[in-house]
């Protein structure tokens, strides 16, 4: 972006010859606003794509957020079906803790979040929280939806 120089208009031939060309001092902001709003519209388009796509109903309650690490989150989901998923990969019971051990290994942190659906028992939540231990994993996070006014949760 060059800057345009503007010539001083005088009147006299002895002012012609005095003047210099001053740089226009005015800038053009109109290619920062279009480059702006083209990076807000696809952020606003991208941002609800990354969270963890495995659906399940949670349950309700009206306990605070846990504290973020600097890591990705692990997430297991246990969905209505009892089928285990670790972040979205589907996983089986007698495999799970074989790749639990893997992941701690390479992770700094021993925190890892339960998403398990609300029609689940709590017997089967129980299983997978004992094989997440099993598998190196000692702080474990119920994930749960939060409770709506009113709701008594």
């Amino acid at each position: 972006m060059a800057a345009n120089v503007i010539k001083k208009q005088g009147s006299g031939s002895r002012r012609r010859r005095h003047s210099r060309a001053q740089p226009m001092s005015e800038i053009n902001v109109t290619p920062f606003v279009d480059v702006m709003l083209v990076l807000l519209i696809i952020f606003m388009v991208a941002a609800p794509l990354m969270t963890v796509g495995v659906p399940v109903e949670l349950p309700e309650t009206s306990a605070n957020a846990l504290p973020v690490d600097d890591e990705e989150p692990l997430t297991v989901t246990l969905t209505a079906e009892g089928v285990i998923m670790i972040q979205n990969t589907e996983t089986g019971a007698d495999e799970l803790v074989a790749k639990l051990q893997a992941i701690a290994a390479e992770r700094r942190s021993d925190r890892i979040y339960l998403r398990a659906d609300g029609a689940n028992n709590w017997d089967a939540v129980a299983k997978v929280m004992g094989l997440l231990n099993s598998g190196g994993f000692s702080n474990i996070g119920l994930v749960t939806d939060v409770a709506r006014p009113g709701s008594g949760g």
